[in-house]
């Protein structure tokens, strides 16, 4: 049965996949950066007997920028880890029936956990605006434990666009390809 496009689910599932996208589009820059900079770091302590805390740092944290925020896309993008050799063998149905539940009884419950268990520990950084430990090193500390908060509200609006996409196929409606906007 065809489907109106424009309705709030198909609105709703278009802008996560929009946000979602955009963000895991923007930061795999990031690696390209992470890699020329490890590089520098590299040249600068073997060559030339320099080390820049703060620049040794800034790896880190783009390391952590791409895994926190890869992981919303990642499974945006259907290319989490599953079971493949038995998820292939069910029908299309069975498979929608699966992830339905597996983000409302598994994914949801843990990333709202995470956010929630994670709360008062980024409060508390950014309560002092916690710097590295080390002599030189970025001041930033609070923004990076603030990833602890941001990767859980992303994967949890990620799961809301599977919930919502789920349904919509288990009910006959058609939304857009994972991914794809809907507008």
């Amino acid at each position: 049965m065809a489907d109106n496009n424009n309705t709030l689910p198909h609105r709703l599932i278009g802008w996560i996949d929009t946000l979602i996208g955009v963000c895991g589009r923007s930061i795999a820059w990031l690696v390209v950066f992470m890699v020329l900079i490890s590089f520098v770091v590299a040249v600068l302590r073997y060559l030339f007997d320099i080390g820049w805390i703060a620049l040794q740092e800034s790896v880190t944290y783009l390391h952590a920028l791409v895994f926190m925020l890869g992981i919303p896309y990642t499974l945006q993008r259907d290319r989490h880890v599953r079971v493949d050799i038995f998820n292939r063998r069910f029908s299309e149905r069975t498979r929608n029936w699966i992830d339905l539940l597996g983000t409302v009884l598994l994914l949801m419950p843990v990333f709202i956990t995470l956010f929630w268990l994670s709360l008062n520990y980024v409060s508390a950084s950014w309560s002092v605006l916690e710097g590295s430990p080390e002599a030189g090193g970025i001041p930033l500390v609070f923004l990076l434990k603030t990833l602890l908060l941001v990767m859980p509200l992303l994967m949890i609006l990620q799961g809301i666009g599977w919930i919502l996409r789920n349904i919509l196929l288990l009910t006959g409606r058609t939304p857009a390809a994972r991914g794809e906007k809907t507008e």
